[in-house]
């Protein structure tokens, strides 16, 4: 046996230094696995409103906000990640203390204002089952 062969041999057989390798590894994978799973079942549960949010649009709904509103702020969160699916116009322009056009021509002072197909308006952040009562959009 040449001596680098035999150098290599003497490596593989030394105790511990292969098990602690092997331990970390097995920590390492245990932790992708959970963590893949946590992220799993966060992602999965945050867009459990995406039917809710794009029949709001179907039914005809639309909400009329601005990206320095707090109340516009606590109504997407109740949405959560599902919020990019809701009809949302925006009516707050960066750098300028002006409104949309879209917002001046639907007569939108207050922020939220929700505007229903039949031409209902009401104000504010509201919970989902009230959008659900108005619009007939079923939630999860």
């Amino acid at each position: 046996m040449s001596q680098e062969r035999r150098k290599r041999q003497e490596e593989r057989d030394r105790p511990g230094q292969n098990r602690a390798w092997t331990k970390i590894g097995l920590v390492v994978v245990v932790l992708a696995i959970v963590g893949g799973l946590l992220w799993f079942l966060q992602h999965k549960h945050d867009r459990r409103l995406d039917a809710f949010a794009t029949c709001l649009g179907t039914k005809g709904a639309k909400m009329y906000g601005a990206f320095w509103c707090p109340h516009c702020a606590d109504q997407k969160e109740m949405f959560g990640s599902s919020f990019e699916h809701a009809p949302y116009i925006e009516c707050g322009i960066k750098g300028s203390r002006n409104i949309a056009p879209a917002c001046t021509e639907a007569n939108v002072k207050e922020f939220p204002t929700w505007v229903f197909a039949d031409g209902a308006r009401v104000v504010g952040a509201h919970p989902l089952d009230f959008l659900s009562q108005a619009t007939g959009c079923p939630l999860p």
